[in-house]
């Protein structure tokens, strides 16, 4: 016997020893998920809501899928039950169920689109005032045709790029960092070495988790009033305060804060530095001239449109760049391997490949998923803001004034959970890939994840919605982008003429910039581009405020000391620490959503004035 077979035998044995794909799915995985996919729902929830802002959380949703699962192994031992060991394989189904699942709530459109319908944003974006927001262009949010309308679209995209699965992830060996970033922690569970810092990271996720969910129950108690809350407090000083330039005291921002790059959080504080700290005030200034001073603030021929249109303007740019891009560079790949020449066969590139990669390669293409079930799509970044932007101008436009904003918005939603689902399915099947879960398995946890979602997403988004203000531009839940997407839909339906005076030479220069950063991004050297701000960051406290902004610096801050001090530990503790701060303070939401519903004040109101 050669080499070649051994070796080809040896991966055989190999792959025969991991437990065949009905056995990666249990029943404590589908409850670990459910239990995971409901807490994300909440939190991704309130980020939707307040900010707009998500950042990726696959690798904190895996941490959580270790810690549940040792709590559960605990608790049975300590009864005398001998549990099955937990395998990495099942770890990876908990993470992609529970990501499915809370990934309706980011994608779903409940802080944009589908928000974007209701009448509080029909009236908050001028009313009769402007052409296509015609009276009745508005519908109410209902549990019944918002969970049909989310099992529709959502399985659409759940098997649209099943198809090309072995292309994306085995031949072009597609980075996917975020589930290859997913892999990283999950395989360090589960190896000799891996308990011993599991325990440390589970240790810090308790840790932080209790102090964020406590620190929680205390700001509440200090929220007794319209104006009385920790926000109030003016860290920078009054008349920074009034320019929304303060530190809210949000762990929910703070640990996200530590999950994103620096470069987005930078970019953040530079948007908010830019609108809040100096377009704002000086246009402000400008009423009788620019805009009728009788005007209220939150008109949209006011200063408020000023806010609106010119995040529009830089949402855009990036989003017709990126479009662009996109398609540039698929359109190139493709046009690649269709030309490349085999100068070898596939038994000799087998020849040349590691044995790890042979048996990860023969594991996921061993149990194939019949072809019937999907049809073809192509995306290696989730591009659904982008496609979804395109989508809602198109149909606006071609359906005119009189459907036209909520044709708009139903066609980006669709385009968007297509995209988005089908992103994060790729994303996950990377992480089965290298961690030698089956292909089938993973598809029916994301069945199983999605389908839960379907139905969880809309009863969270309707424990906000009923027990806050959700929508109200002065306070918490100020959802921005349902106003940004409506006056997208009409700017589709109307053209430049919903434009008030000065509006137009500000959006071009904006778009511009947007078009122009993304270029100098792409085509500097590295050590010049990766300090180029991302306009899409900036323009999100265009209209939402400097405060969020200042939160997630916070937490950039926190990493950067960690690594400062101890780079080792850092790299293991940042995500248990930044997962610990985002559950506690978004699991607070649950008891203080029953407690405004029950008309529950807090007991003390905190304020601050001047002397």
């Amino acid at each position: 016997m050669d080499k070649e077979e051994e070796r080809e035998d040896n991966m055989e044995e190999y792959v025969k020893r991991i437990p065949p794909w009905t056995k990666h799915i249990t029943i404590r995985g589908i409850v670990a998920s459910l239990v995971i996919g409901i807490i994300y729902s909440v939190i991704v929830m309130k980020l939707n809501l307040t900010t707009g802002l998500v950042p990726n959380l696959n690798v904190s949703a895996a941490l959580l899928a270790y810690v549940f699962i040792q709590i559960w192994t605990k608790l049975l031992q300590k009864a005398n039950f001998v549990s099955t060991p937990f395998t990495r394989q099942e770890n990876t189904i908990i993470q992609t169920c529970a990501v499915a699942c809370y990934s309706i709530s980011v994608g779903g459109g409940f802080g944009s689109y589908l928000l974007g319908l209701n009448k509080k944003t029909y009236e908050q974006s001028g009313a009769d005032t402007q052409q296509g927001n015609i009276p009745g262009s508005y519908k109410e949010p209902g549990l019944d045709w918002m969970i049909g309308f989310l099992f529709v679209v959502s399985f659409v995209g759940l098997l649209a790029l099943v198809p090309l699965r072995k292309i994306m992830i085995v031949d072009y060996k597609l980075p996917y960092p975020s589930g290859t970033a997913t892999v990283v922690l999950i395989n360090g569970f589960h190896t000799p070495r891996g308990d011993k810092m599991a325990k440390k990271q589970v240790n810090g996720f308790l840790k932080f988790f209790s102090i964020s969910f406590i620190w929680s129950f205390f700001q509440w108690l200090y929220s007794g009033g319209d104006q009385c809350r920790f926000v109030n407090f003016p860290t920078l000083g009054l008349k920074a305060w009034k320019q929304s330039f303060y530190f809210d005291f949000s762990m929910t921002c703070v640990g996200a804060g530590m999950i994103c790059p620096h470069l987005v959080n930078l970019s953040l504080l530079l948007g908010a530095v830019l609108s809040w700290g100096i377009m704002w005030p000086l246009i402000s200034e400008l009423k009788g001239s620019w805009f009728p001073a009788t005007l209220p603030e939150s008109s949209m021929r006011s200063l408020n449109g000023y806010k609106v249109f010119i995040s529009i303007a830089l949402i855009l740019g990036d989003g017709l760049y990126n479009f662009l891009r996109t398609l540039f560079f698929t359109a190139r790949s493709i046009y690649a391997s269709l030309n490349k020449k085999n100068t070898a066969s596939s038994g000799s590139d087998n020849k040349n490949q590691p044995l790890d990669e042979l048996q990860r390669n023969e594991v996921f293409i061993r149990e194939s998923i019949p072809l019937w079930v999907a049809c073809a799509g192509l995306t290696d970044m989730n591009m659904a803001y982008n496609y979804g932007k395109v989508a809602l101008f198109v149909l606006a436009a071609l359906s005119g004034n009189d459907n036209g904003v909520v044709a708009g918005l139903i066609g980006c939603g669709l385009i968007k959970s297509i995209v988005s689902i089908s992103s994060d399915l790729m994303h996950d099947f990377k992480t089965g890939h290298l961690t030698l879960t089956s292909p089938r398995s993973m598809l029916l946890s994301q069945a199983i994840g999605t389908a839960i979602g379907c139905v969880i997403a809309p009863l969270t988004f309707f424990l906000f919605y009923k027990a806050f203000d959700v929508g109200n531009p002065d306070g918490e839940y100020k959802a921005p982008y349902a106003l940004i997407y409506r006056n997208m839909a009409i700017l589709g339906v109307d053209g430049f003429s919903a434009l008030p005076q000065h509006f137009l030479q500000l959006c071009y220069d904006f778009f511009a910039f947007a078009v122009v950063a993304n270029l100098v991004r792409d085509i500097a050297p590295e050590r010049v581009g990766k300090w180029v701000p991302l306009p899409m960051a900036m323009a999100v406290p265009f209209l939402v405020g400097a405060y969020f902004a200042i939160d997630m610096c916070v937490g950039s801050l926190v990493v950067y000391l960690f690594h400062k001090f101890n780079s080792n530990k850092a790299s293991l503790m940042v995500p248990a620490v930044a997962s610990g701060l985002i559950c506690g303070d978004g699991l607070w939401i649950l008891p203080s959503s029953i407690l405004a519903l029950a008309k529950v004040k807090p007991p003390i109101c905190m304020n601050f004035l001047a002397s």
